[in-house]
């Protein structure tokens, strides 16, 4: 074990965040086209829409950096997203029964139209911020056909296909976390454990030196000592353990395995 810190920030890899990117987009477009300022006076229906749609990226986002330090607050953030997606389908199955329609049964042709389009995955790791911009922008393009569709039914109930694949997505991803969790720990435990790790490495190091030389003068076991002042300032030499009474020294030497003379 060489850190306490887990690997942290991968979050533009995970399915879970491409989808609800396609969302927090799709989301934005629709209620920009749906509701003006005269069906949205306050522009509350917008705002809580695109605001629980952003909270579920950006929850995302921060779950995966802070993996790395803490788990708990991880899982918490993971949790955040997927309610606030939950929040989000909400505000679209109203929209439906609004205007008078239903959502999609699973055997509609146009669900399982939708329910076919897949992401790619996302393996770059060279200039990641670019990479990903443009391939969220060719995912995107993919998608829009259904999820910017110019039929707001159409695209609410394309978007409410992906969000349940984003929610299933953050669920499995919340209970593996939580197994990890569980098996290993978080940062605390990682923290003992590597402090233990070290601990025990230095006693075996200790375990594994040659005892101290034995004073010339009286016996004693001499103790490694750093010279204050003189030609040798700065340098160890070995001390007898009795002084004051026995003033004995020896010279410090180390082999080039390290061991003492």
């Amino acid at each position: 074990m060489n850190s306490a810190i887990a690997p942290s920030g991968g979050f533009r890899k995970m399915f879970s965040f491409g989808y609800t990117c396609l969302v927090y987009h799709a989301t934005t477009a629709f209620c920009k086209r749906v509701y003006s300022w005269k069906d949205d006076p306050l522009g509350k229906t917008s705002g809580q829409m695109i605001g629980a749609a952003r909270s579920a990226r950006q929850n995302i986002v921060e779950a995966s950096a802070r993996a790395g330090t803490s788990k708990e607050t991880e899982l918490k953030l993971l949790d955040v997203a997927k309610g606030s997606l939950a929040e989000l389908e909400g505000d679209y199955e109203a929209f439906l029964v609004d205007v008078g329609e239903t959502i999609w049964s699973t055997a509609d042709e146009r669900y399982r139209a939708v329910a076919a389009l897949k992401l790619d995955p996302f393996e770059v790791d060279e200039d990641v911020l670019h990479a990903f911009s443009v391939y969220l922008l060719e995912m995107k393009e993919r998608f829009s056909p259904w999820l910017e569709n110019e039929d707001p039914v159409v695209a609410a109930n394309s978007t409410i296909i992906m969000i349940e694949r984003a929610k299933a997505l953050l669920h499995g991803q919340i209970q593996k976390t939580m197994e990890n969790f569980a098996a290993e720990g978080g940062f605390r435990e990682r923290l003992t454990r590597l402090r233990l790790e070290q601990r025990e490495s230095s006693q075996q190091r200790k375990a594994n030196e040659p005892p101290p030389p034995t004073c010339p003068a009286c016996g004693k076991p001499m103790r490694k000592r750093i010279a204050k002042a003189g030609p040798g300032k700065g340098k160890f030499f070995w001390g007898c353990s009795g002084y004051p009474v026995c003033r004995a020294i020896r010279e410090y030497e180390e082999s080039a395995e390290g061991q003492t003379k």
